[in-house]
C-alpha cells in the first residue's frame, strides 16, 4: 500500500510532481516546487509564511492579500548546525542515533527576504558559505508507516558572491 504524502504545514509550499526514478521517499526535482507566500495589494509587501488576514507592514493598513509563489533561488545569508535532539512537536526517533542537521537562512533573489530551512540531505557545514547560491528543493522531514511528511530544503549550487 502506498503511503500518503502530506506537507508538514499545509499551504506553505506546493507539492512536487512525482519522481518515480528516485523512489517513493526521495526528494523530487519538480521545477514548479515553490514556497507560497502572500503579497499585499496596497503596498506590495511579500510575506512568508503566508498571511491571509492583514498586511504585516506596520506602515500599511491593507487587507487584500494575494497568494504568490516565491523565488526558487537565493543566497546563503547565514547557516548553522543543530547538534541537539529538538523537543516535541518535532518528530525525532529516539531509537535511532541522533544525526545533526544543517539550517540555512536564505535571502530570496526577487523578494529580498530571508527564509529559514534545512539544507538538503548530505549537505555539511563545510559545503556552505555566506553568499553562496542555493536552490529550493522538495524534501522529507519524517516518515511513518502511513505517511511521508514533506517539507522544503535548500540545496547548494556552488560558488560564492
Amino acid at each position: 500500500m502506498a503511503r500518503a504524502r502530506r506537507p508538514v504545514v499545509a499551504g506553505w509550499f506546493t507539492e512536487p510532481g512525482p519522481n518515480p526514478a528516485a523512489g517513493p521517499a526521495a526528494e523530487g526535482t519538480d521545477e514548479d516546487f515553490r514556497l507560497i507566500g502572500t503579497r499585499c495589494q496596497e503596498c506590495g509587501s511579500v510575506f512568508f509564511p503566508r498571511e491571509d488576514t492583514f498586511c504585516r507592514n506596520p506602515a500599511c493598513s491593507g487587507t487584500t492579500l494575494e497568494e504568490t509563489r516565491l523565488s526558487r533561488r537565493g543566497r546563503v545569508w547565514s547557516y548553522t548546525d543543530g547538534r541537539y535532539r529538538p523537543p516535541a512537536p518535532y518528530v525525532s526517533d529516539a531509537g535511532r542515533e541522533w544525526e545533526p542537521y544543517v539550517l540555512v537562512a536564505v535571502e530570496l533573489a526577487a523578494e529580498r527576504m530571508v527564509v529559514l530551512g534545512q539544507a538538503a540531505p548530505g549537505t555539511a557545514l563545510a559545503d556552505l558559505a555566506v553568499g553562496m547560491e542555493v536552490e529550493l528543493v522538495p524534501g522529507v522531514l519524517n516518515e511513518d508507516d502511513e505517511t511521508i511528511w514533506t517539507t522544503w530544503h535548500w540545496k547548494p549550487l556552488g560558488g560564492g558572491r
